[in-house]
């Protein structure tokens, strides 16, 4: 792997913060690939083994019809969303696809509300180089607690 190669993962992971926190959600799908994956499960369940995740999109336009329905559908209370998140530790390098993994902390402000710890654990990625540039081909967001205050509206 190169410095170059470690660059443009760190960027991703950074742009990635940048666009799920801006709250401009079209943004969002156009980190994946075409066939991806986007999950979002409690530890207890993915070290258990057990597939059950609070959120699981298996195509790029599921992302797209999730971000539809943040837009147009779902009526929830609305707030803003801060990630931060650690430097990608690189699992495995092998020419264009990248194993990686970052811890991550979301936190939560509503309106007129104080900011509070949202969500916090890590993301188990592949990540391949794409025309485009690199992309998530998986993105699995493994949350500490099995506790989520009433729903998860924006992506993680």
């Amino acid at each position: 792997m190169t410095f170059d190669d470690y660059y443009a993962l760190t960027q991703l992971y950074a742009d990635y913060a940048s666009a799920v926190d801006s709250g401009q959600w079209d943004l969002w799908p156009e980190f994946f690939t075409e066939e991806c994956s986007y999950r979002l499960q409690p530890r207890e369940n993915h070290e258990r083994g057990f597939a059950l995740a609070t959120l699981s999109f298996e195509s790029k336009g599921m992302l797209k019809d999730r971000v539809y329905g943040i837009k147009e559908t779902l009526y929830h209370d609305p707030y803003y969303q801060r990630h931060v998140v650690g430097a990608p530790l690189v699992r495995k390098a092998q020419g264009d696809r990248f194993e990686c993994e970052a811890n991550y902390a979301v936190f939560r402000t509503k309106f007129s509300e104080l900011s509070t710890v949202f969500n916090v654990g890590r993301s188990i990625d592949v990540i391949v180089r794409t025309s485009e540039g690199l992309k998530f081909e998986s993105r699995l967001m493994v949350y500490d607690s099995e506790m989520i205050p009433n729903a998860i509206i924006y992506p993680i």
